[in-house]
């Protein structure tokens, strides 16, 4: 029976755990499994290879982007990394220039030393990734929408473009999950979360997920993932189990709350521009809606002045000021300073990510609260 991707957020994979009938799936707290005898096996060995827990999460995560293979790692830069190792020295990456510091980082600092190649390209423009394709590229990653200026990659285009060059596709779909986009349904080959965000939700784990339908990278990402063992506990991948059950009414909620906010944000006078994806004015408004069926709930704005931004952030009293976002309470970040940082400083300015602009992740608080809290503190 075809069910909708609501009631998979909250069954799951399992539903319920199949051996004691326990509605919430058990945390499997155990390093290592007892063998039934020689040459036996009860189908888990040691907690690093598989785990209950971690199994049931990883099949959910499959089952919600219509993949066939889900792998949990201890981080979302862990997933990176992982896929990162599919390559080999002298491959070259097209990488969205608009992106997490942290991935640029690992790109720039830890594995262009190890032989890969990379390019930063706008990929809202399709032209630009096809201009960019060299003999040795292997890869296109894309984030979408992108951190945080909200860049829209049209993923129909760059899968049909990579597919006819024979080139992977990788998305980062932490901002929508599969609840609102599903890329490998548009082609993509490979899909990777940070789970600490929208589908753990609660701001209280790491987490990092891959799903990808073909069973070669599937095997390729199963042999990095137990030999390197940057697993994720059994204890953290039930909070995520535990998170993704009310997926859809949070980001229902959050999203209603951000084109709230948005809206607002337009109106102000001391804000210079909005960037969200549910504005009709944003360049990829058109694109998004054929390949997602939301917006999501983040938002950045640039200020008039940037004097502003350090007493805006003091006087804020319901937003955090704190790093992260996707969680239930809402987060306000300053990019140039933090989650941006490592990106040098010419790459940000092209981008607008300069000392004008904030970042904030809508959480499920009482919408109007939200705008009062921001009008006081930009008084």
């Amino acid at each position: 029976m075809g069910v909708n991707i609501n009631t998979k957020l909250v069954h799951g994979y399992k539903g319920y755990d199949p051996q004691t009938g326990a509605v919430s799936f058990p945390i499997y707290q155990s390093a290592t499994f007892r063998h039934p005898g020689l040459n036996q096996s009860t189908g888990y060995d040691y907690s690093r290879l598989q785990n209950p827990t971690r199994e049931e999460l990883e099949k959910t995560i499959a089952l919600l982007e219509n993949g066939k293979h889900g792998l949990a790692f201890s981080s979302g830069m862990a997933t990176v990394s992982a896929i990162l190792k599919l390559f080999s020295p002298k491959d070259h990456i097209i990488v969205s220039d608009d992106l997490y510091g942290g991935t640029y980082r690992i790109f720039e600092e830890i594995y262009k030393k190890y032989g890969l190649e990379f390019s930063f390209v706008d990929t809202e423009c399709i032209k630009n990734i096809e201009e960019s394709i060299k003999p040795n590229t292997a890869a296109i990653f894309v984030e979408t929408p992108s951190n945080p200026m909200m860049k829209i990659t049209d993923l129909r285009a760059v899968a049909e473009l990579a597919k006819s060059r024979g080139i992977l596709t990788i998305v980062d779909n932490t901002f929508l999950t599969p609840y609102y986009q599903r890329p490998l349904e548009l082609g993509i080959d490979i899909v990777l979360h940070s789970g600490t965000k929208y589908l753990a939700g609660h701001n209280d784990t790491l987490a990092g997920l891959i799903v990808v339908s073909d069973d070669e990278i599937a095997e390729k990402l199963r042999l990095i993932q137990k030999s390197e063992g940057a697993v994720l506990s059994p204890f953290d991948s039930w909070l995520v189990l535990r998170g993704i059950k009310t997926l859809g009414v949070r980001l229902d909620r959050q999203q209603y709350n951000a084109q709230k906010i948005a809206n607002w944000l337009k109106t102000h006078d001391k804000v210079e521009k909005v960037y969200y994806a549910g504005l009709p004015e944003n360049p990829g408004y058109e694109v998004l809606c054929k390949q997602a069926s939301g917006f999501g709930a983040m938002i950045s704005f640039h200020v008039k002045d940037e004097k502003l931004v350090e007493s805006l952030l003091e006087r804020l009293k319901v937003f955090i000021f704190a790093e992260s976002l996707g969680g239930v309470e809402s987060l306000i970040t300053y990019p140039v300073a933090q989650t941006h940082q490592a990106i040098p400083p010419h790459i940000r300015e092209r981008l607008g990510v300069n000392e004008k602009l904030l970042r904030i992740s809508v959480g499920i608080e009482d919408a109007d609260d939200l705008i009062q809290d921001l009008e006081q503190a930009m008084r």
